[in-house]
């Protein structure tokens, strides 16, 4: 067995820098930490992400599908803002749910990043079995 002690980061595939940037930084408001000639390393609080840019073709998922995303952690006051924040730049959430049980609980909003990326926000209650 392996015993580790957290995430480090995770990488999440783009085909264009400055439109990650932009998306990530300027309307996400995650902070750039760093750059280097293909990636963006993007701190959200104490967690980290890459934005990476990919030479594969990035559309994970068909359609509105969102099986494969990327989930943040907003409070319960943020998330209203956050899905109004998102529609003044024109950002479509296609999918909203408040589960009330299953592993992670509360309401959550997805959307596509530039890239077809899918990015969820969610107002996490409670944390089920």
């Amino acid at each position: 067995m392996i015993e580790t002690d957290g995430l480090l980061h995770f990488t999440i595939p783009v085909k264009d820098l400055k439109k990650a940037e932009d998306f990530y930084a300027g309307i996400l408001g995650f902070e750039i930490a760093r750059r280097s000639g293909h990636m963006l390393f993007t701190r959200c609080r104490d967690s980290w992400f890459v934005l990476t840019l990919s030479e594969n073709p990035v559309d994970p998922n068909v359609g509105d599908k969102h099986e494969i995303h990327t989930a943040f952690r907003v409070s319960g006051e943020a998330y209203d803002r956050a899905k109004a924040h998102l529609a003044k730049h024109g950002v479509r959430i296609f999918k909203e749910e408040d589960r009330r049980d299953g592993t992670f609980q509360g309401r959550s909003a997805y959307f596509h990043d530039p890239f077809r990326n899918v990015v969820e926000i969610m107002d996490l209650r409670e944390m089920g079995a």
